[in-house]
């Protein structure tokens, strides 16, 4: 295979490690300046050129885009997925991992463990979020800063009042979040490619600083996950839209916490502290999925009118729950039960004696009318918390 490696930073040890690995497997790759790119756009012809001249085909490409390169490096890789060229990373998974607010909206609809966040626009409203957040200390974050840049412990509503006026005259959006005092100066960091963790380490802050990052002076160790930390770890990577991806958690009182999802996490301090060949995993992972390319089940199973790929949860109300997938009437109705998702295990093609329960959900295959005639009548899961609610005007008090 032709490996296209994009990253500016060559002498990298993240670079050179993939560059090993990819030889190593018997491939050939090719180091490549994203600013060196030209995109070329016709119609019905999607093209890259390099310094000037057609650039060559590629079975695979990494994407290793630093902060500063978002935008063109994104639009980059978008363009090699346009010409059919597997990418490690999306260019859509890329994107929404760098914006952290992004990030975290995307996770908070999930059944994802994430420390209390808040995003104000005006600095009047920080007090009443940081209210919500239980009070400080909080912790405050650039949006798109790495390796520990902008993020800044603020011990005092004063101190957090300062901070954010100041960056927001300087036109620098912030996020407030609960700062998770049993996890101070430490998290784990687990390297997560394809629906597997293959590596994790803890990271731990070196003497009076509270960011563990390697790059501010942390030491990392290897540590052995537990199965709700790894479940949690995939998962956040899968709903960001990332295959390969660093995501880092605190360790809180109640189990992991995700801070961040990274799509280009740094290899030295995970390897080092591991002894694992995480960048072989990476290209192992490629070769697997090159030649046996994902399938967009959503899209290539809309073969007749009307039929989808869907997902049914399974709630108290649901008619399904208690009874087997035999018991059901899905295949009565013509509806073909693909995962069972529960907790988080997945059990593909359940046999007909499994029995529902609720809070599983099926991944379906069928007419989208009939599977919406076993949803229960919807219900917004919005509720608004008693102690946030709006106090409404007593107009008694108006009349006395």
């Amino acid at each position: 295979m032709k490996i296209a490696i994009l990253s500016r930073a060559v002498r990298s040890y993240s670079t050179r490690r993939l560059v090993e690995a990819t030889i190593d497997r018997g491939h050939q790759p090719d180091l490549i300046d994203i600013l060196k790119l030209s995109i070329s756009l016709e119609r019905g012809f999607p093209d890259l050129y390099y310094e000037g001249r057609p650039l060559p085909d590629y079975d695979a490409v990494i994407p290793r885009i630093g902060a500063s390169l978002t935008y063109f490096g994104t639009a980059a890789v978008q363009q090699f997925e346009q010409m059919d060229v597997f990418c490690a990373n999306s260019s859509s998974g890329i994107s929404w991992s760098r914006d952290k607010l992004r990030c975290l909206q995307l996770l908070s609809r999930h059944d994802i463990g994430m420390p209390p966040t808040a995003f104000v626009a005006r600095s009047e409203d920080l007090l009443p979020a940081i209210g919500r957040l239980g009070g400080v200390p909080v912790i405050i974050k650039l949006l798109e800063g790495t390796q520990g840049v902008g993020v800044i412990l603020a011990e005092t509503t004063e101190v957090a009042s300062a901070i954010v006026e100041t960056l927001h005259s300087a036109k620098q959006n912030v996020l407030v979040q609960k700062f998770v005092s049993e996890s101070r100066g430490r998290d784990v960091r687990a390297l997560v490619v394809g629906d597997r963790v293959v590596a994790a380490a803890r990271r731990v802050a070196k003497a009076g600083e509270f960011r563990s990052n390697v790059h501010r002076g942390g030491r990392a160790e290897a540590v052995v996950l537990d199965e709700k930390y790894e479940a949690t770890a995939v998962r956040a990577a899968q709903i960001v839209g990332l295959r390969v991806a660093g995501v880092d958690m605190l360790e809180g009182s109640d189990g992991p916490a995700v801070m961040e999802v990274n799509s280009s996490p740094g290899l030295e301090g995970i390897e080092g502290a591991t002894g694992i060949d995480v960048a072989g995993a990476i290209i192992d992972y490629i070769e697997e999925h090159v030649q046996f390319p994902e399938l967009d089940i959503g899209h290539k199973l809309r073969v007749s009118r009307g039929y989808r790929v869907a997902e049914l949860p399974i709630g108290e109300l649901s008619d399904l729950a208690g009874k087997t997938i035999a018991e059901s009437g899905l295949r009565a109705s013509d509806i073909l039960v693909l995962t069972l998702h529960r907790d988080e295990r997945v059990i593909p093609n359940p046999q007909r004696d499994r029995i529902i329960e609720v809070g599983d959900r099926l991944l379906c295959f069928g007419k989208l009318e009939r599977i919406k005639g076993f949803l229960p009548e919807h219900k917004s899961p919005r509720v608004r918390r008693l102690d946030t609610a709006v106090p409404t005007k007593d107009k008694s008090a108006d009349r006395r």
